[in-house]
């Protein structure tokens, strides 16, 4: 096995644990309903989610697609290269999901007014069901890679 798939096998494992720790803080936080008036348990709850989006979305652009574009001999591009060629590939739905999920990575990243902190505990809520539903087709794509006998 070349080491680029020998990477994936981990990613891969890093992927569904971090896939199974955001779903469980999506379902914590789904039926918090987002105000100025949220405690500090629930401001706590929200963190870890956007955190988990975060490391989540980070496994897949900057680790994952790019072992698939290593393994599929593509040039590595931009992250928007990346992701379009993705698109293409099968590995994601839509391309345009994964540059408002990277964009708004950026921003939880980059974020500290109370005010905005809110926004984007939304628009996480938002996007956690793509980005927990793509690792679907990041399984599927990566089958092509792994051994027959595994």
């Amino acid at each position: 096995m070349i080491p680029a798939q020998e990477n994936l096998k981990q990613l891969l494992k890093d992927l569904e644990r971090a896939q199974d720790v955001l779903r469980y803080s999506y379902e914590k936080c789904r039926g918090i309903k987002i105000s100025d008036g949220l405690s500090y348990e629930e401001m706590e709850t929200f963190e870890a989610l956007t955190s988990r989006f975060a490391r989540l979305s980070d496994i897949i652009t900057q680790k994952v697609i790019r072992t698939f574009d290593i393994l599929d001999l593509d040039d590595e591009g931009t992250v928007r290269d990346r992701i379009n060629r993705a698109e293409k590939k099968g590995i994601i739905a839509r391309a345009d999901d994964f540059i408002d999920i990277r964009i708004l990575r950026n921003e939880i990243a980059h974020e500290y007014k109370t005010e905005a902190i809110y926004s984007i505990f939304s628009k996480v809520l938002e996007l956690t069901p793509v980005l927990i539903a793509s690792v679907d087709g990041i399984m599927l794509y990566a089958q092509k890679y792994q051994e027959p006998n595994q």
